[in-house]
């Protein structure tokens, strides 16, 4: 089956997910979240310490892994643009799919505002390598690309889950408590996004069951999250793992074993091809890997 005819046959299922979601969905306003009354002007030239930070009653504690994590978790949120390209593409303007790809784009688009409105206020991180991080990142266009429409959705849905899983962990690794509700109410979105791919794609693993398996095998075997192309992304990720924020351990026991085993319950998927069953064999295979390497580096965690 190729990608029209797929998004053909999920067209019903996407029109009732999009009026679940926003039956649910709830209106927030960023500036009624971001403490503005600790903002101050920034003296032109001033170089950023960590010390200028101001976390209220906390004042500037925070661990650099924690900082690094917030650094990640907004520029990740910055290249919407180039999400709502491929989405719009994947799914096309018109119908359901299109009213749910400019909602989500609305919503995704008041993460990044109250995260920068809230980093700017407190001086939680270095403005100025954040600006320029934000350049460098948006310039390159660099974002996962899904090989079809059956990896895409399988990616989507765990990438979906795992920014819910980030953000949502940062925030209780925050010293201020106001940072703990902006990265909560955050990651509240991220969960409902999660749950308007997660369930497209177990529709999509009735309509042709092969194909998605052979999607999801892909899509678990190249998982990258959206911020690759951020600057020192590899380094400041190892050490958002050593505190514990995400790591390998977190994305089998939080991501891979919730979305694969619990909601499309792959074991019990039928009429695979010859091609999809080995697929079926090695996604499990590859989430065996994960926790046994994750569980290794797990025990090298430091607190934060």
């Amino acid at each position: 089956m190729n990608d029209l005819t797929l998004i053909a046959e999920l067209e019903p299922v996407a029109e009732k997910l999009y009026e679940r979601h926003m039956g649910v969905a709830k209106e927030w306003f960023p500036h009624e979240m971001v403490p503005y009354s600790r903002g101050k002007d920034f003296e032109p030239g001033h170089q950023w310490v960590p010390e200028d930070a101001d976390f209220g009653a906390a004042g500037s504690d925070i661990d650099e892994a924690v900082r690094g994590a917030l650094y990640l978790n907004l520029l990740t949120e910055d290249n919407l643009p180039y999400y709502f390209r491929d989405i719009d593409r994947l799914f096309g303007s018109d119908s359901a799919f299109g009213a749910w790809a400019r909602n989500w784009t609305a919503e995704e688009g008041r993460h990044s505002i109250v995260m920068r409105d809230y980093f700017t206020v407190t001086r939680a991180v270095d403005p100025v390598q954040l600006e320029r991080a934000r350049m460098i990142q948006v310039r390159s266009g660099q974002v996962p690309a899904p090989q079809d429409a059956f990896e895409a959705l399988s990616y989507v849905s765990m990438q979906e889950l795992a920014t819910r899983v980030s953000h949502r962990n940062t925030g209780k690794f925050m010293t201020d408590p106001i940072g703990t509700d902006i990265m909560s109410r955050v990651g509240n979105d991220e969960n409902l996004h999660y749950l308007f791919y997660r369930d497209l794609t177990a529709a999509a693993f009735e309509i042709d069951p092969s194909s998605t398996v052979l999607g999801l095998d892909r899509a678990v075997s190249t998982f990258a999250m959206p911020g690759l192309g951020i600057p020192d992304f590899d380094r400041i990720s190892k050490a958002v793992a050593k505190v514990g924020i995400y790591d390998l351990l977190i994305h089998h026991d939080q991501i891979l074993e919730p979305c694969i085993r619990r909601h499309w319950k792959l074991e019990e998927v039928t009429g695979l091809s010859d091609e999809a069953e080995r697929a079926r064999e090695n996604i499990f295979k590859q989430m065996a890997r994960t926790q046994k390497v994750g569980k290794r580096l797990a025990g090298d965690r430091i607190d934060a």
